[in-house]
């Protein structure tokens, strides 16, 4: 495993090949993201550890929809237990599986702790609790501060964790070398990173302009509304889908991938 250098424009490719491979298999692919996001809110009602249980299981979780990419890429139609292959190489690879989920759990509750210094906790409530936020709080200067800082901390955190569980799975690399490997990947390649976030976010936007230029011309209010919701549940499963292509590129020798 050798890490490679890609130009800025591989972000937007990595976009491109995403959204492709994901119309190969729409209904599999959008299907396990339900799946996901159904386990993760699941685990989070558990009383006392379930929001904690939940980030826990996100970093495997993730490393399931790349595979289901990987599978989609190969002509396979992806099962739902894909999303649970980072359990099925051995007491070791889960172990090493939920030790990155555990520091990824911590890390990303000491950001929200970080957080509660700026609004007493609100943000961090609302996360972690599902405490109802009101037009009050949303405009509070307390909580956008609360929620700028959370956004900013968790860059470094996501470039910390985006390759290592499929460093851990598909390398065999131990939790502290994956981690480093991935942040190192993430840094040295942060134009082609930088361009694909901002591809995705203008993706984003676009939709949601056209779904409202949509409803101002059928003079329907509600249509944005009904149709917004499935189509960034969409775009979001194809993200995940794009995720993949990152870190294919990012390291030279493929792997003997399962």
């Amino acid at each position: 495993m050798k890490l490679q250098i890609v130009t800025a424009r591989t972000g937007v490719a990595w976009v491109k090949e995403g959204i492709r491979t994901f119309w190969r298999q729409p209904l599999a692919l959008s299907g396990l993201f339900f799946v996901f996001l159904g386990l993760i809110s699941l685990t989070s009602l558990l009383p006392y550890v379930g929001a904690f249980a939940g980030l826990i299981l996100l970093p495997t979780m993730s490393l399931g929809l790349m595979a289901a990419s990987r599978e989609a890429v190969l002509g396979k139609f992806p099962m739902p237990s894909v999303l649970f292959i980072g359990f099925r190489e051995g007491p070791i690879q889960t172990q090493r599986m939920l030790l990155i989920g555990f520091c990824y759990a911590v890390l990303f509750c000491l950001i929200l702790a970080l957080s509660s210094l700026m609004d007493g906790g609100e943000f961090a409530r609302m996360y972690l609790l599902g405490a109802e936020i009101n037009e009050t709080i949303a405009t509070d200067s307390r909580f956008q501060d609360a929620v700028m800082l959370s956004l900013v901390l968790y860059l470094p955190l996501s470039a910390l964790f985006w390759h290592a569980p499929a460093l851990i799975h598909w390398h065999k690399e131990p939790v502290a070398k994956s981690l480093f490997f991935s942040i190192v990947a993430c840094v040295s390649n942060w134009r082609a990173f930088a361009l694909f976030g901002l591809t995705w976010a203008l993706i984003f936007v676009t939709t949601s302009l056209l779904l409202s230029v949509i409803s101002m011309l059928t003079d329907d209010g509600q249509l944005t509304v009904m149709l917004l919701l499935p189509a960034m549940l969409m775009m979001s499963a194809m993200f995940f889908t794009s995720c993949y292509f990152s870190f294919r590129d990012c390291f030279i020798s493929e792997p003997v991938l399962a």
